[in-house]
């Protein structure tokens, strides 16, 4: 049974993992987002997940704080197929997405972003998995 839930293991908070996952990371972009990902051997949980917002398009906190559950929730979703993938590869990812529109989106332009990125995430996880056996 598939668990949408996002719990805080999931979530990604280490201030060093963040600046190590910029620095020597992957980018991406996915209109409207900027995807940031590193894939390691392993650790205590298969995927971690960070989410910011620019304040110089979203001045207000509380247009911030949307835009960013918007993002959570879709993400939340849509996992689990990555997550999968990545506990049969027995590997670890770290992603971080930043927001780059400078509006509040819809939920569904979002969801569809989202989408995208998982999509591409679970197509290099099992590329890598293959050159690597």
């Amino acid at each position: 049974m598939k668990q949408y839930t996002l719990s805080g293991n999931e979530r990604l908070k280490s201030r060093k993992q963040i600046e190590l996952l910029f620095r020597e990371g992957t980018h991406a972009n996915i209109a409207p987002l900027r995807v940031s990902f590193s894939l390691q051997g392993s650790g205590s949980e298969p995927l971690q997940f960070g989410v910011g917002v620019s304040s110089r398009w979203f001045k207000k906190a509380v247009d911030r704080n949307r835009v960013k559950r918007l993002v959570r929730e879709s993400w939340r979703l849509q996992k689990n197929g990555l997550k999968q993938a990545l506990l049969e590869k027995g590997s670890h990812l770290i992603v971080f997405i930043v927001f780059t529109g400078k509006e509040i989106p819809a939920f569904d332009t979002v969801y569809q972003a989202i989408a995208k990125v998982v999509e591409n995430l679970t197509r290099m996880v099992n590329e890598i998995a293959e050159t690597n056996t």
